[in-house]
């Protein structure tokens, strides 16, 4: 290495330390940064000033370029981060060991990873994406300050080290966690804190891909956004902000180059259908394999016992396939030029590099194998994305087929063409994104004179993947448990409410052994219609109605015979605290019922009433019509 390359590594690792260290004192003083920052009183007087001279509009349109500012750096330095890294580890690999290596690094970066989050951070991380999209739908859009940081130290470590995984996750979560924090810092409703974290992840986006159009477009498709002018321009400002800082400190060229983008042929379509359909059935194929791996991993309790069987199976992956190492960059830009050697190298092998049937197994070998090791890498305690191993199979898939076409006589075949296409196919199928996959795919390459493959790619591997599974790996998760947007405006209003905040307690109770002369003196002593029947420890048994009972509570001579245990009846449905609003708003739609009960392990909590659930949707749903 020669001395100036030596004094800009020096550079580069004092800067990191110095950004690392500087994180590190944030963290600690950020909890009560935050708290002191809302008592203050310089605090107060910018906002009363700010509310007197700055429209709420031109406010959140400034706040959306400083918050995509922050991100492009966030994302700089996590992508630099990692090349630092990178470079530290593998300048000079020994042709006899860098096998070993491939095997021993990523474990190396993963333990240092879970020792960071288990005994430094001691916070979860989480998966990045995912995170932001339960924040939006069931954490009013809050995100604890060290996210802001913990996603840019973790994930240096998994990738630089060698996990086979990508950085666009964890620089998407530190992008919302910047927007979150601005916005609660400025005491902003959740509504604008939202759009807040949605233009950070934007931006984000934007500079870890140099891709401010796909970046708007993701934001919209996968973040599911409300498309309105009041969106879309704080959007169009962050994703502008952010890529310029991106062009400024990593410059303007496209992180994929093709060498030659040609016209694509009419003839080649049936082509672009079979790589569509192919691409589809992989994308299936890997978020099956994603979440066999994530539910395996889930039931293993013991962190040490879930790190050792996943850096177990990344290192063998990646001593017999050292081309699965990382990103994958260099593997993904040599298919953009037609080119699968990259697949061979380092590999033991090699010498097999022309041979036909070596070819095919070393393709199917990348293609299939790139999602176990990325799910191992998650399993075992990794941080990390989904977009680069998803690039990594899309244009070895393009490729592979492009060949296949090519050995049964179809010249005309452009190899790289198919190899870009099949990136796109990728995306789409495997984050349920196809619009996202066409103008990332095309900013990421320049590969705009595509655009119809792309789109027929794209449009058929959506199509197929949602044909088997209605989730992606994004949204299995949170869809099951109920905590998904969705862009049906009246589902993603009754997804943000909540059991907890429409429970009504303030109902008076009859003991299950009262008589009517019993129930005759709570009536009296109440204000409500419905008294619900209990016994000593809380348990429920029935609820008796009012309407119900006009007939004798006004005659005395029963109020001793006639017993509280005669008069009630079992609901036809009831409801827990966990219950999903979803749920609720289905049970009134199957029952006549005004109030549903809502027990906790049998005992009788509250009710929750169709006028409370209905009045609350109205007035969400006014925040959320306002432009």
């Amino acid at each position: 290495m020669s001395g100036n390359g030596i004094k800009n590594t020096d550079n580069h690792l004092i800067s990191i330390i110095a950004s690392i260290f500087a994180i590190k004192i944030y963290y600690f003083y950020s909890q009560s940064f935050f708290t002191s920052m809302t008592k203050v009183g310089p605090l107060t007087r910018f906002l009363i000033w700010r509310r007197n001279h700055i429209s709420d509009s031109r406010f959140v349109m400034l706040l959306s370029m400083i918050v995509g500012i922050a991100a492009g750096f966030g994302a700089v330095i996590i992508k630099r981060s990692v090349g630092l890294i990178e470079q530290l580890l593998t300048s000079g690999f020994s042709d006899e060991l860098h096998n070993y290596l491939y095997f021993i690094y990523p474990g190396i970066g993963v333990l240092i990873v879970v020792l960071f989050i288990k005994y430094i951070l001691k916070n979860p991380v989480g998966d990045g994406i995912p995170n932001i999209l339960y924040a939006i739908s069931k954490n009013s859009s809050l995100i604890k300050p060290y996210q802001m940081f913990a996603s840019i130290i973790t994930s240096s470590l998994t990738v630089g080290f060698g996990g086979s995984v990508g950085l666009e996750g964890p620089t998407v979560s530190t992008g919302g966690a910047m927007g979150s924090n601005i916005g609660r810092i400025l005491r902003l409703d959740y509504r604008r804190i939202t759009l807040l974290v949605a233009c950070a992840s934007a931006g984000a986006m934007a500079a870890i891909f140099k891709a401010p159009i796909a970046a708007i477009v993701f934001a919209l498709e996968v973040l599911m956004l409300d498309l309105t002018m009041a969106a879309l321009a704080p959007l169009l400002i962050a994703s502008v902000s952010a890529a310029l800082v991106s062009y400024i400190f990593m410059g303007q060229y496209t992180i994929y180059t093709i060498p030659v983008i040609e016209q694509f042929s009419l003839g080649n379509i049936p082509f672009y259908i079979l790589l569509g359909v192919l691409a589809g059935f992989i994308s299936l194929s890997f978020t099956k394999v994603y979440t066999i791996f994530e539910d395996t991993f889930d039931k293993i309790e013991t962190w040490y016992v879930r790190l050792l069987l996943g850096v177990t199976i990344l290192g063998v992956l990646l001593f017999f396939l050292p081309s699965l190492y990382g990103e994958g960059y260099d593997v993904v830009s040599s298919s953009l030029k037609g080119d699968y050697s990259e697949l061979f190298k380092n590999s033991m092998f090699y010498e097999y590099r022309e041979n036909t049937l070596a070819i095919i197994l070393m393709f199917l070998a990348a293609i299939f194998l790139k999602s176990f090791a990325a799910s191992a890498t998650f399993g075992a305690g990794g941080i990390g994305g989904i977009f680069a191993p998803t690039l990594f199979i899309g244009a070895n898939t393009g490729l592979f087929l492009a060949e296949i076409l090519k050995y049964l006589g179809y010249d005309t075949i452009i190899a790289g063409n198919f190899a870009l296409i099949g990136m796109c196919g990728l995306i789409a199928g495997v984050i349920h994104a196809p619009l996202t996959a066409i103008f990332l795919i095309a900013e990421l390459t320049g590969g705009y004179q595509l655009f119809i493959p792309l789109m027929i790619v794209s449009t058929i591997s959506y199509t197929t993947v949602k044909y088997f599974i209605k989730t992606s790996v994004y949204t299995r998760q949170l869809a099951r448990r109920g905590e998904l947007f969705t862009h049906n405006k009246d589902k993603m209003v009754i997804s943000l409410m909540n059991v907890k905040d429409l429970l009504e307690t303030k109902f008076k109770t009859i003991h299950k052994d009262a008589n009517l002369g019993d129930l005759v003196k709570v009536i009296t002593a109440s204000k409500r219609n419905v008294f619900p029947v209990v016994d000593d420890d809380g348990i429920f048994y029935g609820v008796v109605h009012l309407n119900d009972i006009r007939d004798v509570i006004f005659k005395p001579e029963l109020y001793d015979s006639v017993m509280v245990s005669s008069l009630m009846h079992a609901p036809m449905t009831s409801a827990t605290k966990n219950d999903s609003m979803e749920d609720i708003v289905e049970k009134f739609q199957r029952t006549p019922q005004f109030n549903i009960v809502v027990l906790e392990e049998g005992k009788y909590v509250g009710f929750v009433s169709r006028a409370n659930v209905f009045s609350k949707y109205r007035k969400m749903l006014k925040e959320f019509s306002e432009d």
